[in-house]
């Protein structure tokens, strides 16, 4: 008989032979800053998830620290919108800001910056709109203002997520023409039109005003276009892997993984963070262990790096 038990008998065996596990160096915590002054506003749909603004981050910015959490990536939300987003190139943005006084003050911390125009658009799409549509090309010439301007900053890594075609070539070329050359690009090179966002929308004010994103962003019926979206990406100069979402998308994950070298990370997103949380609340699961297996999913699946709001707890678990 074969006794498969035997290596399962105890938590000292099931640890050695434990085949993966999630550490706090593959965590990446994403953080919402606001322009204006005193603002620490939890966001209703995210339990625990707050917007900052700079004079009120740092409280924030000592517990990351602390925990031992090694990455951020930032989201802003400006005081201004207009059509074209142009406040996301602006060098005194609130990005940028966030970027300078990040670095000042914590020195420690690598900070990623998303680069995307739907919280600076007043319409909330994803770059500039011409007969009810995102315009590809157009879009592709402020991302790259946008890019460079994050790294004039200070930022660590520049983190592309509206899905225009040609982004991730047209970045690195701003980027090296600036001398940049050694700024990573990690690319949401996967990103499909989930339902799994709504929270976020909340926490980022960056719903669209009209229809949706599904011309630009994936079909989530498809899984080998993953393939192409990714290898264009690789092939444009991209130095990570995204998908976006995690658990709903455990198997492209693991596609990724079987076909590229290039670190691969996913995106655990707001409305995985929230229903973890509200069943919590409600007392139906408990909710750490549903965390912590969640995230192991992703590792076992493939994923190098994962960004989740669940960053500090999982901090303070492991600790």
């Amino acid at each position: 008989m074969n006794r498969t038990r035997r290596l399962r008998a105890s938590e000292g065996i099931r640890r050695l032979v434990r085949e993966n596990s999630v550490q706090v160096s593959d965590l990446i915590y994403p953080l919402f800053i606001e322009e204006g002054m005193g603002i620490e506003t939890e966001i209703e749909s995210m339990p625990g998830i707050k917007r900052f603004s700079l004079d009120t981050v740092s409280k924030e910015l000592d517990e990351v620290s602390s925990l031992g959490i090694p990455a951020v990536i930032l989201f802003g939300i400006p005081e201004a919108k207009d059509e074209i987003g142009s406040e996301t190139w602006n060098d005194q943005g609130i990005i940028q800001k966030a970027v300078r006084f990040i670095k000042k003050h914590y020195p420690g911390l690598y900070v990623i910056t998303d680069v995307c125009f739907c919280e600076y658009t007043s319409h909330g799409h994803c770059g500039i709109i011409h007969n009810n549509d995102v315009d590809n090309d157009a879009t592709l010439k402020n991302l790259a203002k946008q890019a460079v301007s994050h790294a004039k900053a200070g930022a660590d890594m520049v983190a592309p997520s509206g899905m225009m075609d040609g982004m991730i070539g047209t970045m690195r070329r701003a980027l090296d023409e600036q001398g940049f050359y050694q700024l990573p690009i990690m690319s949401y090179a996967v990103k499909y039109s989930s339902a799994y966002y709504g929270p976020f929308r909340d926490a980022a004010d960056s719903a669209p005003s009209f229809g949706d994103r599904r011309t630009y962003q994936m079909d989530p019926a498809n899984r080998r276009e993953a393939f192409r979206e990714a290898r264009f990406d690789r092939e444009e100069g991209a130095d990570i892997l995204m998908v976006k979402p995690a658990l709903s998308y455990l198997d492209v994950i693991r596609d990724l993984r079987n076909e590229f070298d290039l670190p691969i990370a996913c995106y655990n997103v707001s409305g995985e963070y929230s229903m973890i949380k509200a069943a919590g609340e409600k007392g139906w699961i408990d909710p750490e262990k549903v965390m912590m297996e969640s995230l192991l999913s992703m590792k076992r699946a493939g994923a190098d790096l994962i960004i989740t709001y669940f960053a500090k707890d999982v901090a303070k678990r492991l600790g």
